[in-house]
């Protein structure tokens, strides 16, 4: 496609990991029969001003997937995979089970699950962090630090002080890494759930993710190994809020994040560019 002779555009709005009306997080979907330029799909992220917008084209019986914050394109993102996959599911080709993605990150799948959707990620690597100090001092609390592939991953006490925190935005975005991941374990409150999280990604345009699969590559493997269990709920707890059911696999290489969609929007991108 080049630039002034581009034809409307499909464009769905899902929120993805909802657990309720207006919950989980909004993003973005564009199917494709083929690649526009890369500016062009920043240019739309930019428009939309979500957390992410995606864009897929089809290859052979699977799809090419891209994701655009609306400041710079990402390596992965869970939560507009899983709505692009819920796109494909329920708005281009009901008979689907199970969706398969080439992405910056490798393969990348969706399956039908019940109520749910399924996904299947590469799970992140926790190491030791260098820089703790500068990581704890930028949210004003304690807690031990971890870098997940890049990316400080923060482990406080209690639900509690995750929910308190008010980062230094400011200083949050000079840290290295995509986003920050918070987490604790969470109130045994009857709720059923095991952890609890939030995001927060200002260096990439999004001040506070409202429910962030990749964050759950990390913290998957790690509260499966500290609470020495397979599956794990999470609840992202941002203003929207998002659910989670994680699952890490018997290698211990692989995520299974489960969640739900629900279309907000159908629409098409008409502007002339």
């Amino acid at each position: 496609m080049q630039s002034g002779i581009v034809p409307p555009m499909k464009q769905y709005i899902v929120d993805a990991f909802v657990d309720g009306p207006f919950s989980g997080n909004p993003a973005a979907v564009v199917p494709l029969e083929q690649w526009p330029t890369e500016s062009l799909m920043q240019s739309i992220a930019a428009e939309n001003n979500l957390s992410e917008t995606a864009f897929f084209v089809p290859v052979d019986a699977k799809y090419e997937l891209r994701w655009f914050t609306p400041t710079n394109e990402v390596s992965l993102c869970g939560h507009a995979t899983l709505a692009s996959a819920h796109v494909l599911f329920s708005e281009i080709d009901p008979s689907l089970e199970l969706v398969e993605f080439q992405s910056q990150s490798g393969r990348l799948s969706v399956s039908r699950f019940e109520d749910d959707y399924a996904m299947d990620f590469p799970a992140t690597p926790i190491r030791e962090a260098p820089d703790a100090p500068a990581v704890l001092s930028a949210l004003g609390l304690d807690g031990e630090v971890f870098d997940a592939d890049g990316s400080p991953l923060v482990i406080a006490a209690n639900e509690s002080a995750v929910a308190r925190c008010v980062p230094d935005m400011a200083r949050v975005a000079e840290l290295p890494g995509d986003m920050l991941i918070l987490t604790a374990p969470a109130e045994n409150d009857g709720r059923g759930i095991d952890v609890v999280t939030r995001v927060f990604a200002p260096s990439i345009g999004i001040p506070e993710d409202p429910a962030t699969g990749a964050a759950h590559c990390a913290t998957t493997p790690f509260w499966c190994s500290k609470l020495a269990l397979q599956r794990v709920r999470s609840l992202q707890i941002s203003e929207r809020t998002g659910s989670f059911e994680c699952e890490l696999t018997s290698t211990g290489e692989r995520v299974v994040l489960k969640g739900r969609c629900r279309t907000f929007s159908r629409g098409e991108i008409v502007a002339e560019f």
